[in-house]
């Protein structure tokens, strides 16, 4: 079944071969932040725009956890971004229906991550999200225990969720990536991790780099075959050091991607230097995606040094565990028995407008019923990712209108101001 699939797409692709060139992805350019690197755009994709700085809503599947195409358009959700080594054994169903956005029925601008990411945790033993704060507690497992071994060529390992040995490459990631068929896609890489040395992280760049080439190489290849453009973003990784964020930013900034993903594993602290040594660095003209960070400073940080888009699985994954944002900080919502007051005063998201209160949201939360707590996982995510949406709205219009300094200074100091980790205390 898959041969007859792959075959009936490399048909459509020759037929796309011989039609005229596909437009792809542009950015424009409106404002600036004055003495930053940062900026507000437009990027254009085949499925529409995306107004930035903008985040990104994690569908990893294809759909964002317990939220309806209807609650994404709901909140203004402008982009969503799934993961190439989630679909991977989807792609070509994916790609008999027209693409990651008509199969998802999201019908909206779509990114895939290359699944590096995914690898690397599975071979550093790390887990699912990379520590930026505890750099000295971090190690990577044992050879004899990692479920991923990275060689030349890519990596082997073992999926624990089918119980069977796989390898994804350059070429694998990017023949996955074609037939998900997302406006942007992003080159494989080798992720490190804190834990890993100057000397490891040399060899890995270099890895990365020779990746880079392969899967610009293998992307043009099949980058219309679903009859759109498809895009790709290098990543730039590095670690902590300066010499080789900056190396590498000129090598890929030189090469002809259609824009950047910065990525990699780094304290907090370090931020906003990493982002202002790349970005000093890449060609201005072409959009950056800051991968897997969506903490409100976070966000101010890398809008301010240059990043257009961001993503984050946290929005949803901290609603699901009862942490919910307001603009005063996060609230522990399992705090709040009977309480009427709504999640988030002046809040313009569909859950704070329709009433709902953190006492009933709370009952939900520790309800035994099963539709109980899946209506507070759709509730609450709904306002996280809202809140989020809301902020990069928010430093969007602040930058057009020449006053980002003035928004950053109001923002941290009513969202951090109620304790040092930014959650609000219980009335």
């Amino acid at each position: 079944m898959q041969e007859e699939i792959k075959s009936t797409v490399q048909t459509e692709a020759s037929d796309h071969n011989s039609a005229p060139e596909l437009k792809g992805l542009s950015f424009d350019i409106e404002a600036r932040i004055p003495g930053q690197l940062g900026r507000a755009g437009t990027i254009h994709t085949p499925h529409g725009d995306i107004k930035t700085p903008a985040f990104m809503c994690v569908g990893t599947h294809g759909e964002v956890r317990f939220l309806s195409m209807d609650d994404l358009h709901s909140i203004y959700a402008q982009a969503m971004l799934s993961n190439g080594y989630h679909l991977r054994n989807k792609s070509y169903e994916i790609a008999k229906n027209g693409g990651l956005a008509k199969w998802s029925g999201w019908n909206g601008p779509t990114l895939t991550d290359s699944g590096g990411f995914q690898v690397m945790s599975l071979g550093s033993g790390i887990g699912k999200v990379v520590s930026m704060e505890r750099e000295k507690e971090v190690t990577n497992a044992p050879k004899k225990d990692r479920l991923a071994i990275v060689t030349e060529d890519g990596i082997h390992f073992h999926d624990p969720f089918t119980d069977q040995d796989d390898f994804i490459g350059p070429k694998e990631s990017m023949d996955i990536q074609n037939r998900i068929g997302a406006d942007i896609h992003m080159a494989f890489d080798e992720l490190t991790s804190l834990a890993d040395s100057y000397e490891y992280n040399v060899e890995a760049l270099a890895r990365t780099e020779r990746w880079a080439q392969i899967s610009l190489e293998e992307h043009k290849k099949h980058r219309d075959d679903l009859g759109y453009r498809q895009s790709l973003y290098g990543v730039l990784q590095g670690g902590r050091w300066e010499d080789l964020r900056r190396s590498t930013a000129r090598k890929l900034g030189a090469m002809d991607f259609d824009g950047y993903g910065l990525g990699g594993a780094f304290l907090k602290s370090d931020l906003h230097n990493i982002l202002r040594w790349c970005n000093e660095e890449l060609p201005e003209g072409k959009p950056r995606h800051l991968l897997g960070l969506s903490r409100p400073d976070d966000i101010l940080i890398g809008s301010e040094n240059g990043a257009d888009t961001f993503d984050c699985v946290a929005p949803t994954r901290e609603a699901r565990h009862g942490r919910i944002y307001t603009k005063y900080g996060y609230i522990n919502i399992e705090k709040f028995a009977n309480s009427d007051q709504l999640l988030d005063e002046g809040c313009d998201c569909p859950v704070c407008k329709a009433g709902w209160t953190r006492g009933q949201l709370r009952d939900w939360l520790k309800s035994q019923d099963p539709e109980d707590r899946a209506r507070y996982f759709n509730l609450a995510s709904i306002h996280n990712l809202r809140f989020t949406l809301r902020l990069t709205e928010e430093i969007r219009q602040a930058i057009l209108d020449g006053r980002f300094e003035e928004y950053k200074k109001e923002f941290m100091s009513n969202y951090y101001g109620h304790s040092p980790k930014g959650a609000a205390k219980p009335e």
